[in-house]
């Protein structure tokens, strides 16, 4: 089973956040992470060892896919990252 993992700095301050999407209709059920005090974005090597923390591994041969969101021209830049995600252990390692 594929989830979608999300990375976002949609917060006011520009932090980023990563989260799993999941079958619960309650998003405060999905597993997350907050990258607290950094605007920076988070490196490929914190993300899967994050994802990792949060109990899951990247679909092999999947890829980051990012997008801008539509925002106002005078507000900050909020990013969007998606990637396929499957429970860890539940094949061959990415």
């Amino acid at each position: 089973m594929t989830h979608s993992a999300r990375l976002a700095n949609t917060t006011p301050r520009g932090e980023w956040e990563l989260y799993v999407v999941t079958d619960s209709p309650d998003v405060a059920d999905w597993p997350a992470h907050e990258f607290k005090d950094s605007a920076a974005i988070p490196t490929l090597s914190e993300r899967i060892k994050t994802l990792a923390a949060l109990g899951y591994e990247p679909v092999p041969g999947a890829e980051w896919e990012w997008q801008e969101l539509a925002n106002g021209v005078m507000d900050y830049v909020e990013l969007l990252a998606a990637l396929d995600v499957r429970p860890a252990g539940t094949g061959d390692a990415a």
